[in-house]
């Protein structure tokens, strides 16, 4: 017994402390605890009820306003958080039924009180993610189902082991015993993580650098058409942008007429731009060529343009050029060259009547079609079609890569150029959501095989105020990802800065240490209020520590995570700047001649885009 109820006052408890207690350790059964933790439990009995509560104040400031005046009552007072009880011998329940009384005692929560609050380990669904602050052999349980359906969030300040814990999460529901076909894509914005799962995961990246990695490749074909026009011609207007959306869908369905076989559960007369079906983006744009940059040289009266279908009938030999109209070559798909036209024909030059305004936007497409950082997308390896719309793989190749050949896939998009990163993230989330969505009943659909889409510095992309692809999707999927097996795990250095409605939806929350205001008031929301006190703790948290709230846990938690081994844990520490003195010399301590370097290496590594010269 430490103390005596002395006010109630809703589930607030003001406490007094007993005079007779000469030191704030306290030793039960040989194990030594410390009284008067803020943060820590206390119980108080009801006959065969434990009435179990947290500490929030200590102190003067504990003392109730009536007795604040009166000298005698000294300030050996805390204040106590009623939030659950459980019967003797019966499992611990959050809320309350009855209250305490006046000069109820109150004791020290002991391990198997502990043990009786946060549980053991029984069944698939609880699972130990680490263990409870202060006392190691005390497992952290988290609900899985809940942690993956419910979405979650893990937030803290930089440099506070935000993406250790995060591998750790991954590393314990990658385990080939307790869930085999685990499935997990992470978006790593910042290549951290290659290394940590490079045995366990497939790695995707734009340029691989070594064995491990996969080439990441988005086909253009995938795309909703929405995405495909943004992606490659930009800002159209609408009736530039319905005549394209025409040309596209003939293409699709030329596709199905020179495929037979391939897609014969496909009805042509039904598919849309929309529907993921390969076409030649070249055909596309040497039809639009000719449109827009074709000349004559007698002025058009109506003449017919070269249909779209025609374009397949194009030599494939510049050899074979054949000039037509005096001043014009027909141009080849395979390879890929541009027709030519001549600028002066008597002097009298006249455009060819088009109803498209698409110069600007045919040039910036023709410009990165010759960009290798876009060969990603415009010509996509085995993913890219012919002049027959012909692919060597095709859409379930690449699902079955992205998110069913391994447990787990990390999808490095440090490489991703910037102006184009949020909206191939997004890209990248629809196509996973939609193809899950449809396949809903399937035998590797989610609701049969669940995944979970850790999204890493998610703050870049999922801002308060950004209403691009990224958010979009992920909105769709915390509101709508439950019923379809989807889950989501938002990871952000400012949560305060993470669109509320995405983060409302986020179940659970895994907070390290956090000292902003406002980010501090973000995680309060997702607090009871009579738990509301665990919030301040978060600014003195020690590195790698973190509470744990929400519908995961049976009880907000102040936990370690299990961390992978340090050779593993994901690229992301401080580099040193000088290092201890049983340490190698290290950043500004080495003896380094000031301009004697050589930076051909790094010239090298900047130039192919990467980070190691091969």
């Amino acid at each position: 017994m430490i103390g005596v109820v002395r006010s109630i006052s809703g589930t607030n408890v003001s406490v007094q402390l007993y005079k007779s207690l000469n030191s704030t350790i306290s030793y039960i059964n040989g194990n030594g605890y410390k009284i008067g933790q803020v943060g820590g439990f206390v119980k108080i009995p009801q006959g065969y009820v434990n009435l179990y509560g947290t500490i929030v104040q200590i102190g003067a400031d504990a003392i109730p306003e009536s007795l604040r005046n009166d000298t005698g009552v000294g300030v050996r007072w805390m204040t106590v958080q009623l939030v659950g009880e459980g019967a003797v011998g019966q499992p611990f329940e959050r809320g309350i039924s009855q209250y305490p009384m006046i000069d109820d005692e109150v004791h020290i929560v002991t391990e198997e009180d502990l043990v009786n609050i946060y549980g053991r380990e029984k069944g698939a669904e609880f699972v130990s993610v680490g263990t409870i602050a202060g006392a190691e052999n005390i497992p952290a349980l988290v609900d899985i189902n809940k942690l993956i359906t419910r979405h979650s969030a893990v937030v803290g300040s930089t440099g506070t082991g935000k993406s250790t814990t995060v591998a750790g999460l991954v590393n314990t529901l990658l385990s080939a015993e307790k869930f085999p076909s685990s499935r997990i894509v992470l978006i790593d914005i910042h290549g951290e993580y290659g290394k940590t799962f490079k045995e366990k995961a497939n790695v995707f990246r734009i340029i691989p650098e070594n064995e491990h990695e996969k080439k990441l490749v988005v086909p253009y074909w995938a795309m909703s058409f929405d995405e495909f026009v943004d992606f490659t011609f930009g800002d159209v207007n609408d009736s530039d942008r319905a005549q394209i959306a025409e040309y596209v869908l003939r293409l699709k369905k030329l596709t199905i007429r020179q495929n037979p076989g391939k897609y014969d559960y496909l009805n042509a007369d039904l598919i849309t731009a929309d529907t993921p079906v390969p076409f030649s983006l070249k055909r596309l744009v040497l039809y639009l060529y000719r449109l827009v940059f074709a000349t004559h040289n007698a002025q058009p009266s109506g003449q017919k343009n070269c249909e779209i279908d025609d374009v397949f009938d194009i030599v494939n030999t510049t050899e074979e050029f054949e000039e037509r109209d005096g001043n014009k070559l027909i141009g080849s798909i395979d390879p890929f060259v541009l027709p030519t036209y001549k600028a002066t024909v008597d002097k009298h030059i006249y455009l060819a009547k088009v109803t498209v305004s698409l110069k600007r936007q045919l040039l910036q497409l023709l410009a990165r079609m010759t960009d290798p950082r876009y060969d990603f997308i415009l010509n996509p390896d085995v993913y890219a079609s012919d002049e027959k719309g012909t692919v060597g793989s095709d859409l379930d190749a690449l699902l079955k890569e992205w998110y069913g050949d391994k447990q787990l896939s990390v999808f490095d998009v440090s490489g991703v150029p910037s102006s184009i990163l949020i909206d191939i993230v997004g890209i990248m989330l629809r196509l996973m959501y939609d193809s899950l969505f449809w396949g809903r009943r399937m035998p590797q659909g989610a609701r049969e095989r669940p995944l979970l889409i850790v999204m890493e510095e998610a703050h870049n992309y999922l801002g308060t105020n950004n209403d691009n692809r990224a958010a979009a999707v992920v909105r769709r999927i915390v509101k709508e990802g439950r019923k379809y097996g989807i889950g989501a795990m938002v990871v952000s250095q400012r949560p305060s800065e993470i669109d509320p409605t995405i983060l409302s939806q986020c179940g659970t929350t895994i907070s390290l240490r956090l000292t902003n205001s406002n980010d501090k008031g973000i995680v309060a929301s997702t607090v009871s209020d009579n738990l509301s006190g665990l919030v301040n703790m978060l600014p003195i948290l020690k590195t790698g520590e973190s509470i744990i709230v929400g519908e995961a846990v049976r009880m907000p938690m102040r936990a370690n995570v299990f961390f992978p081994p340090e050779a593993l844990r994901p690229d992301s520490q401080d580099p040193k700047v000088v290092g201890k003195e049983d340490e190698d010399l290290k950043g500004w301590t080495k003896d380094l001649q000031i301009g004697a370097g050589d930076y051909s290496d790094i010239t090298k590594t900047w130039r192919t885009q990467k980070t190691k010269v091969e």
